[in-house]
């Protein structure tokens, strides 16, 4: 541990290992889901349908790395790219957020577009596993570096295993791949009775299967563990190859 960082390591894994701890936080995560906790919460004032404890993850990676760019599937109301343009503006520096969703909606497109922070946003407007989309993500990604990957969008285990084989390549040595939603494989079997995903087909399952073809991400556990509540877990990957 730095002398300067007053986190310990060794007390955040013994936090994980802890099972009252971890059977806690697991029912609590159920339980807030129930009443739709995520969409409490706005970023600059974007909804930004994330666990409080996850945008603090997002900011203290996004610090670390200093992407040039950042490509994030799913909009939705757009906070998530707020708060990555908010900390791109901290920053300094022309570093950039690519925003894409298969519909983005013209009352938050609107929004997105007349917030203060719009300059550092670009947003593609079609499916993220469309070969056209990628091929224009592809061209916006040449030459930049460090490049930042955020899956967030359709969450069944066929639709995040090609966000995987097509964005994943992208991300530089040093930053980070993030797969959201890799919690649902956790949840309650009946926790999505009108959503296409579910256990054994979510982007828990489709990460596990992507991982089996590369070893150029690790796992940074220290983030979940010491999160305790994350929608992502397994999610939260550094690039360590080029």
């Amino acid at each position: 541990m730095s002398s300067h960082d007053p986190k310990d390591s060794q007390l955040i894994a013994q936090m994980a290992a802890d099972k009252q701890i971890h059977s806690l936080s697991r029912d609590l995560f159920n339980r807030t889901c129930e009443f739709r906790y995520t969409y409490n919460f706005k970023w600059l004032g974007r909804p930004i349908i994330q666990y409080p404890q996850d945008i603090v993850a997002f900011q203290e990676v996004i610090w670390d790395v200093k992407p040039e760019l950042i490509i994030e599937t799913g909009i939705a109301h757009g906070g998530s790219l707020i708060l990555s343009a908010s900390m791109l503006q901290l920053i300094g520096g022309q570093g950039r957020v690519l925003g894409l969703d298969i519909d983005i909606r013209a009352h938050n497109r609107q929004a997105i577009e007349a917030h203060p922070l719009a300059h550092r946003i670009d947003m593609l407007e079609g499916s993220s596993v469309d070969d056209n989309i990628a091929e224009q993500v592809r061209a916006a990604a040449q030459g930049k570096s460090p490049v930042m990957v955020v899956l967030d969008s359709n969450h069944t285990h066929e639709h995040v295993l090609r966000e995987l084989q097509l964005y994943a390549p992208l991300v530089t040595r040093g930053s980070y791949l993030i797969v959201l939603d890799t919690v649902i494989e956790q949840m309650p079997a009946d926790a999505f009775p009108d959503r296409p995903w579910g256990r054994g087909n979510n982007p828990g399952t489709a990460l596990q299967e992507f991982l089996k073809t590369t070893d150029r991400f690790e796992l940074n556990a220290e983030i979940e563990n010491k999160l305790l509540l994350t929608v992502g877990p397994g999610g939260w990957l550094r690039c360590v190859k080029d």
